[in-house]
């Protein structure tokens, strides 16, 4: 296509989810759990079409040369189908935020001050790999009352029209505009563009996937964008933890599923339990077939791991790959998250009441915990239900956004005649 072409393709794809937008406004909370369920079955019900879409998508990134951890991502099976269907279900239990109101006040005047939960809009999500996402995110911006536009990688091209095709049957079965869920099946990256310039139709952008798209789409972008650019978190294991708990927390946070963006990448650990941890934790590590990297002390202690360097220590490794730094007492410790993390998940270790209230006040990142793994740090685990992604912004949403977080308040007033003088 050339560039005009694009700007018009793109220009009425966001117009269509607009349409969508308005369409979903007006629903209500029982008639979008219907289409929610209508979702999953239809799902269901056309799982083998679905799996043959995804068959010529993983040919082609075979054929691409595309790495096995990939291809795995890109799969889909009769399970993952399932999972699909059960996530629309669950999204149908979870409580609508929408139209709730809070902090109503009485003025001065009389007036009645308070806030309503209401949509965003739409939402334009920009993924890459799992054609997963494409269900989750449409079903959880519905329940939301948010349309989306949909622009997943071009490797899961099939998989995700396919999936889109069903999810419009569906709206358009229960009364609600097809157009709150929009793909984009043009895989030409110059469309992505053409959308980050539709401020005024799009209201916000969440970008999922490496560093490079978070980057590529937040600096060309002129719609506010929800992101997080890499999760380097930290386990600091003070000098008053239980050793045995510090761990079992060390190596859930590492192995339990290294490649997700809430996996450990540091390990702190005070220099006044270092001898007796380290080689405790080592043992452990080597057993689930971590590769570690140390600082000169910790290589003191552990002298067959690697020396690590300081470009180590910004690095989200996404792997069973682990870096060592031990440090003299609790301010270090805090100062090296403060430089080295990406402000995603950062734990303390410890039993001293005051140095956990410490840690959680002065640790400046979306999730801070205490005495529990990195892993934890999830929608589902928070008991938000299900999330569209982990925020590590400041600005509306941060941590793992569930339903709630993709809406917004306005002010609403309840009058009586009431001027202003």
């Amino acid at each position: 296509m050339v560039e005009t072409d694009l700007q018009t393709y793109a220009m009425d794809k966001a117009l269509d989810a607009r349409k969508g937008a308005r369409s979903l406004a007006v629903a209500s909370t029982p008639q979008k759990n219907s289409v929610l369920i209508k979702m999953a079955a239809e799902i269901e019900k056309n799982s083998a079409a679905l799996i043959e879409a995804n068959a010529a998508d993983v040919a082609g990134a075979i054929k691409k040369g595309v790495s096995a951890a990939l291809i795995d991502r890109l799969t889909l099976d009769q399970k993952r189908v399932g999972e699909m269907a059960a996530a629309l279900r669950e999204v149908s239990l979870l409580n609508d935020p929408v139209g709730e109101i809070s902090n109503m006040r009485r003025r001065p005047n009389s007036m009645m001050v308070g806030r309503m939960r209401v949509p965003i809009g739409v939402i334009c999500m920009i993924y890459e790999g799992r054609p997963n996402v494409t269900a989750d995110a449409a079903g959880l911006c519905l329940k939301a009352g948010n349309a989306t536009v949909l622009r997943g990688g071009s490797e899961a091209v099939n998989s995700n029209k396919a999936i889109v095709e069903i999810l419009r049957d569906a709206l358009q079965s229960e009364g609600i505009h097809p157009g709150a869920v929009t793909f984009i099946d043009n895989t030409d990256r110059a469309v992505v563009m053409e959308l980050l310039k539709l401020e005024g139709i799009i209201d916000l952008v969440i970008p999922r996937g490496g560093q490079g798209l978070i980057r590529t789409v937040t600096e060309n972008s002129r719609i506010p964008v929800l992101k997080h650019y890499k999760g380097v978190c930290h386990v600091f294991v003070d000098r008053d933890a239980d050793l045995d708990m510090a761990a079992g927390i060390c190596v859930n946070a590492k192995t339990q599923r290294p490649g997700t963006c809430n996996a450990m990448e540091t390990m702190l650990v005070d220099e006044k339990i270092a001898a007796e941890f380290l080689p405790r934790a080592y043992k452990l590590f080597k057993d689930a077939g971590v590769e570690l990297k140390g600082c000169p002390a910790a290589l003191k202690i552990l002298n067959d791991i690697t020396p690590a360097q300081e470009a180590d220590f910004h690095k989200e490794y996404l792997a069973l790959t682990l870096n060592i730094k031990i440090v003299a007492d609790f301010d270090e410790a805090v100062d090296h998250i403060g430089r080295y993390g990406s402000a995603h998940t950062d734990v303390i270790v410890t039993k001293d009441h005051e140095k956990a209230m410490r840690f959680l006040r002065e640790v400046d990142s979306a999730a801070v915990m205490v005495n529990a793994s990195t892993r934890l740090n999830d929608g589902g685990q928070f008991g938000l239900g299900a999330e569209i992604g982990i925020s590590t912004d400041k600005i509306h949403a941060r941590g793992p956004m569930g339903i709630e977080e993709l809406t917004c308040t306005k002010f609403i007033v309840l009058g009586s005649g009431q001027l202003r003088h």
